[in-house]
């Protein structure tokens, strides 16, 4: 008995140890795999200037090509529509050659390098057109404009996207990485709302003013986010050994995307998602001008949603630990469905409800936004590794390439859609706007993005890429190498 008893006390002290072990390895892993502070701020730096560039012109182009350059709504809606048709041959293009770049900065800042001139260049040229153009040359301006922005937008974007989810596996320390990154590009949007408001006083003033107003904004923003890439360049390492493990043809990687089970679902999901985050940049202005009545507030209601956006970046990191990212995004997608669909009620109210409707309600869908900001990236990280648990190759170009085109896609369908439905309800620049309009207008800004939402977050709980499946999954590859 005494033999029995010292064995079991041995094999319980050999477990304790044993379990110390593990506990004490589990730790080590965690604390290498976290990201230093050095690394997410470099990286999420640029989303400060891509964050103020593209809510700028999603916010803001629209108005000014229709008020102050007077080009028909339809005119710029279809010049969006075609800009969305390039994408689609853009966008997979810069993602399967940066999978496939080999060069000593790595295959992704090669590629943020060579973004910095015409990303700039093409952002002054879209809010700078000559005073004396006119008819077809001014429509042609603004045509090569917002397209070559888009075009250069997308050979810094999915590269950048990309490069984040090679700089940790880690499943949660993802979220925080593009939750700083989502909350820089908020803080690039605020700006982006300051200075929309200084292009509102210059309408005021003259077209003179607001045309020199915007060549301003657009040559500052040009420079700081030049030199915010190259900061990220010049601080961030890649890993060499991701070079060279990619598909010899294109056709093949992007068949691999679309036969990956959880990106075709979040394709969709994602798709549906940007539909809903680009009604706010694209009718406020429109909402509070000619719906609540009250322009000079367009700005406050934006930021009411920017800035509970950004700030609670920090609470859903740890929810996600806490509840799971997939339910968190489920969450966040409900919210911003019932946040929308409220403002559907804003012609039949007060004027002073109104307001404490459209803020109240701006505020909880910038709630969801942070949410859904920082874990729709993490999650589409998750979908990656799961691509090279299948294939033995890493594309992380190529998936995010194909969840940019959906991105801007749904941004090109809305502004797209809202040019004909406003330019067929009747919509008259600067002159109050009928009840039809009025309905019009919110029926794209609420009852939509409701629906879309609605749809969004029932095929999203078919989803189960989830934490264990991907530790087993990480485990796997792990034990391959």
């Amino acid at each position: 008995m005494l033999i029995w008893g010292n064995r079991y006390i041995g094999f319980f002290l050999f477990g304790m140890c044993m379990t110390d072990s593990i506990a004490e390895r589990a730790a080590s892993q965690r604390d290498e795999s976290r990201l230093s502070w050095k690394v997410i701020t470099a990286y999420g730096a640029p989303g400060i200037g891509a964050g103020y560039m593209y809510l700028l012109i999603g916010l803001y182009i629209m108005k000014f090509s229709t008020d102050v350059l007077l080009i028909a709504p339809a005119i710029m809606g279809t010049i969006f529509g075609i800009s969305r048709v390039w994408d689609a041959i853009s966008d997979p293009l810069v993602g399967y050659f940066s999978d496939r770049t080999k060069h000593s900065l790595g295959r992704r800042r090669l590629w943020l390098l060579l973004s910095i001139v015409p990303v700039a260049g093409s952002f002054i040229m879209v809010f700078s057109p000559p005073a004396g153009l006119q008819g077809s040359w001014l429509v042609a301006w603004m045509a090569v404009g917002v397209i070559g922005f888009y075009s250069a937008a997308t050979i810094f974007i999915v590269p950048h996207m990309s490069l984040g989810a090679e700089l940790t596996g880690n499943y949660h320390e993802r979220s925080r990485l593009y939750g700083l990154r989502h909350a820089a590009f908020t803080i690039g949007s605020i700006l982006a709302v300051a200075s929309m408001y200084l292009l509102i006083k210059a309408e005021q003033v003259s077209e003179a003013a607001v045309r020199q107003t915007a060549f301003e904004l657009s040559a500052i923003a040009a420079l700081a986010t030049a030199i915010l890439i190259l900061f990220a360049v010049v601080r961030l390492r890649e890993r060499a050994d991701y070079q060279g493990r990619v598909n010899a043809s294109p056709f093949g990687a992007f068949r691999d995307v679309w036969g990956n089970r959880h990106a075709r679902l979040v394709l969709v999901v994602s798709f549906i998602e940007a539909i809903g985050s680009s009604v706010i940049g694209l009718l406020t202005l429109y909402v509070a001008q000619y719906v609540v009545g009250r322009p000079e507030l367009a700005a406050l209601i934006i930021l009411s949603y920017m800035i509970p956006s950004t700030l609670s970046v920090p609470m859903w990191v740890p929810l996600s630990r806490r509840f799971g990212k997939i339910r968190l995004w489920m969450f966040s997608m409900m919210l911003t469905g019932l946040s929308f669909g409220g403002m559907f009620s804003l012609p039949w109210l007060e004027p002073d409800m109104r307001l404490i409707v459209i803020f109240s309600l701006a505020v909880l869908a910038g709630l969801a936004a942070g949410c859904g900001g920082t874990i729709a990236p993490s999650v589409q990280s998750d979908i990656i590794d799961y691509d090279e648990y299948m294939t033995g190759e890493r594309k992380e170009g190529s998936y995010f390439a194909a969840f940019n085109f959906v991105h801007k896609s749904a941004i090109g369908v809305m502004i797209l859609i809202t040019g004909y439905v406003l330019q067929f309800s009747g919509f008259v620049p600067n002159q109050v706007q009928t009840m039809q309009v009025q309905i019009s207008m919110v029926f794209l800004y609420g009852l939509l993005p409701l629906c879309c939402y609605s749809i969004g977050t029932y095929l999203f709980s078919r989803f189960t890429l989830d934490e264990a499946t991907h530790e087993k999954m990480r485990h796997e590859m792990d034990a391959r190498r």
